[in-house]
């Protein structure tokens, strides 16, 4: 185990007095996969905000998007987060648009240690598959797409306390290479 000692003090504290680990990025970055392992290895709660909002609005996001509307969506991703935040000691993989709202971007910089995951464009055209999960990436050419909406979010993904390229790493890289980074983080 990488953490050692930090690994037995995190596992002595109660999970709501520590720092939320959150997750950022564009989508098919991997920061769902990248959660749930790296919140195993914690010990931590993993939480994916698209399923709290799936299960809050009773659809898919890919429904949320059709029949209301992405409006609609970012305002139920505004309330989920929130309620999210409350707690602390959790692992959270957020939606990759979530960081585009300032008051979300904020929420998560004081509430959590806010990790941005990153790929090339090209990297997560092949990791989106052929996009029909992706409301974001449906019609049109997906190449441009992830280039318009990368370059849209890019000084928002910026603000994150980390940014990781999770390009040519495995899942298991990228969570030893966060794991690092946390310990770094906490001996200071």
């Amino acid at each position: 185990m990488l953490l050692g000692t930090n690994q037995k003090l995190l596992a002595a504290l109660p999970q709501s007095s520590l720092q939320n680990i959150a997750l950022t990025g564009f989508m098919a970055v991997g920061k769902s996969a990248v959660g749930r392992c790296l919140a195993r290895r914690l010990g931590r709660v993993f939480v994916d905000l698209d399923k709290v909002i799936e299960k809050n609005e009773g659809m898919k996001v890919k429904e949320i998007f059709s029949r209301k509307g992405e409006p609609y969506f970012r305002r139920a991703e505004k309330r989920a987060l929130a309620e999210i935040l409350l707690c602390g000691g959790q692992v959270i993989a957020t939606g990759g648009g979530v960081v585009m709202d300032g008051g979300n971007l904020q929420l998560l910089r004081l509430k959590s240690f806010l990790v941005c995951l990153t790929a090339l464009p090209e990297v997560l055209l092949r990791r989106a598959g052929n996009g029909r999960r992706r409301p974001l990436l449906n019609g049109g050419d997906r190449a441009l797409r992830i280039r318009e909406l990368l370059a849209q979010r890019e000084k928002s993904y910026a603000q994150a306390h980390f940014c990781l390229d999770t390009s040519d790493l495995t899942v298991d890289q990228v969570v030893e290479s966060l794991l690092k980074t946390i310990a770094l983080r906490e001996t200071r």
